[in-house]
């Protein structure tokens, strides 16, 4: 009997910038962030790397120095930087260290080409993937892989790897039409649904918002402790207490530095989240970086232009918070918010009560 071994994982180093030591714990969070979306890739972690310094390096983005020090560590196979590298410095640093080069753009790109399942999300991953590697061509040559396959290199765009600039833009076209038709199906249908109320799901990824709509609609969304497992949009219908029916849609989460290419491309899914009659924002409340996602969902939710729409602040996972302190101090300062467990059912009754007072608000009398 043969027993076959399991492909190994590639090793990474993840590496980041601070101007001084006061935001070393900042910068740690974020590596831990940038962790979890490695551990969803697939990859492995080897070693954690914060380098001070007042400004980046234009050339080495941490120096010259550092990356020497780095190249001297065996192990590893990719060094992941948590800012967004030029491609001048992606390829200065390759030639330094003679490893795979990717920052976190390049991992939320491959989760999402990871986990495309829809004709309509593997071309907005396509899409983003290939405006994203179009001004890294430079000094390239036609070559858009970097140092072999793996991650950061998987996806709907792998095989147009070999593509000029020229057939890139034309594939660019091409993928943007096919998004126009698709859109065009979705606006069909959406009016179709006009005279029933909308509500979607919006919030930092893996805050629940899947198993919230699970719990709420009795659905069947894929859940997993890991980031960006939703990404197209699942739309299932709810019932209020007094019986009125309402839509609930589970859109795409948001993350901090995600690439504004993926913003753009996956501006159809999100579009979910901009039609709709009200907004949930779903908030984890046993996160120690609350504020963060809160900050983060808020700039995400300006930039689609529903900042002033009807939102309602849904705080999640509140049995997993153990200091009342905490929730009596959230309810202080969101008087309106609803305080829920989507895991465990507790508040779900409230939320449904708070969602029927809006419908009535917005029901016109004739």
């Amino acid at each position: 009997m043969f027993r076959l071994r399991d492909e190994e994982k590639e090793k990474f180093v993840l590496v980041g910038l601070c101007s001084s030591s006061l935001e070393k714990e900042e910068k740690l969070y974020s590596l831990q962030e940038l962790a979890s979306l490695v551990d969803t890739a697939g990859g492995e972690i080897v070693e954690m790397v914060i380098q001070v310094r007042s400004r980046p390096d234009p050339a080495f983005y941490i120096g010259k120095g550092k990356l020497l020090e780095l190249a001297g560590f065996h192990g590893y196979d990719v060094l992941l930087f948590d800012d967004p590298l030029t491609p001048a410095q992606v390829r200065n640093i390759e030639n330094l260290t003679n490893k795979k080069v990717l920052d976190r753009r390049d991992i939320i790109l491959d989760i999402f080409a990871t986990h495309a399942r829809t004709k309509a999300a593997k071309i907005e991953v396509e899409l983003a993937q290939l405006k994203f590697q179009l001004p890294r061509l430079a000094g390239r040559g036609i070559e858009l892989s970097r140092l072999g396959g793996g991650i950061g290199t998987r996806g709907p765009g792998e095989k147009k790897l070999e593509l000029d600039r020229r057939k890139i833009y034309k594939r660019i076209s091409f993928l943007e039409k096919e998004l126009e038709k698709i859109n065009r199906t979705r606006d069909i249908q959406r009016r179709g649904r006009r005279s029933v109320f909308k509500v979607a799901l919006v919030g930092y990824t893996n805050v629940g918002k899947t198993t919230l709509l699970n719990a709420l609609t009795h659905a069947h969304g894929d859940v997993d402790n890991r980031v960006f497992v939703t990404l197209d949009p699942l739309t299932r219908t709810g019932v209020t207490p007094t019986g009125k029916k309402f839509l609930l849609t589970d859109t795409v989460g948001f993350i901090r530095n995600i690439p504004h290419q993926l913003i753009a491309s996956f501006r159809a899914t999100l579009e979910e989240a901009v039609f709709a009659d009200l907004r949930l924002v779903v908030i984890d409340a046993s996160s120690e970086r609350m504020d963060v996602q809160i900050k983060e969902t808020t700039k995400i939710m300006e930039l689609l232009g529903i900042i002033d729409r009807e939102n309602l602040f849904v705080f999640n996972k509140v049995d997993m918070v153990y200091d009342p302190v905490l929730i009596s101090g959230l309810k202080k300062k969101y008087p309106d918010a609803v305080f829920i467990s989507a895991k465990t059912g507790e508040g779900l009754e409230e939320l449904k009560y708070a969602i029927e007072g809006v419908m009535e608000r917005r029901r016109v009398k004739v």
